[in-house]
């Protein structure tokens, strides 16, 4: 049925009185936020030369307003991060496309996210990938955010309440690694439990930071310095580390 070709759902309820009431509903009103999230990523991730299809339609598809506070909700898709409480933050949406597409994935991998925070990354990574594993070292955060996933329909997700240092030994080698916190140096674990032919991007450093692209060939691990970048400190032993 449509009115005005706006798409319309009929919903069929019984009163107590036993009439069926018939009620005409938008199709589009659980997603208001549609028009601004494709805003987004034509003017926050594709003018700034992201161009990765798979990520494109991901950043599309997933629904950053489901993973924000709800007093945030309503700024989910500016060019900024937000807080998401314990204090950690949701990257803001072009860190998010851009370490994405830095990955390379083509939909068969086996990611390892370190940092789970509100999910989102996660999401993005599971429209993409066959198989995402994240940690999560704030154990409120890890629960709240395997709850989202698991309610948002994510079944390639994985979740672990834990210090991320490690890594996930049981599920290694990983096709992918990213990583949302910055450790002072890259985490050793990380790198040992990356496939050969494999991609790492993390930030790192403390003062300063950056993103780093860690690439596997042939045994060898190179490093490219990226971008400036802003990431909430990695906590549990890359700390002890670091002492």
């Amino acid at each position: 049925m449509r009115r005005s070709g706006i798409p319309v759902t009929l919903v069929l309820s019984i009163c107590l009185s036993g009439v069926i009431e018939v009620k005409v509903v938008n199709a589009h009103e659980g997603d208001k936020y549609e028009k601004k999230r494709h805003k987004m990523v034509e003017k926050q991730i594709m003018s700034r030369n992201v161009r990765d299809p798979l990520v494109l339609k991901a950043m599309k598809k997933v629904k950053r307003h489901r993973y924000v506070p709800k007093s945030y909700q309503p700024y989910s898709y500016n060019d900024e991060p937000l807080p998401i409480g314990y204090g950690q933050t949701i990257s803001q949406p072009y860190i998010v496309a851009y370490m994405t597409e830095a990955l390379q994935l083509k939909g068969y991998e086996k990611v390892l996210e370190v940092g789970t925070g509100s999910g989102y990354q996660a999401a993005i990574l599971a429209e993409i990938a066959k198989k995402v594993y994240t940690i999560e070292i704030v154990e409120p955060l890890c629960e709240e955010a395997e709850s989202r996933l698991v309610a948002e329909g994510y079944q390639n997700v994985h979740c672990q309440c834990g210090d991320g240092y490690q890594g996930w030994p049981e599920e290694a080698p990983f096709d992918a690694v990213i990583v949302t916190a910055a450790p002072p140096e890259i985490p050793e674990p990380l790198i040992k439990q990356l496939k050969n032919g494999g991609r790492m991007i993390l930030p790192v450093g403390e003062g300063f930071q950056e993103l780093v692209l860690v690439t596997k060939k042939a045994g060898k691990i190179y490093k490219q310095s990226l971008i400036p970048v802003r990431f909430v400190p990695m906590t549990g032993q890359a700390q002890e580390k670091k002492e």
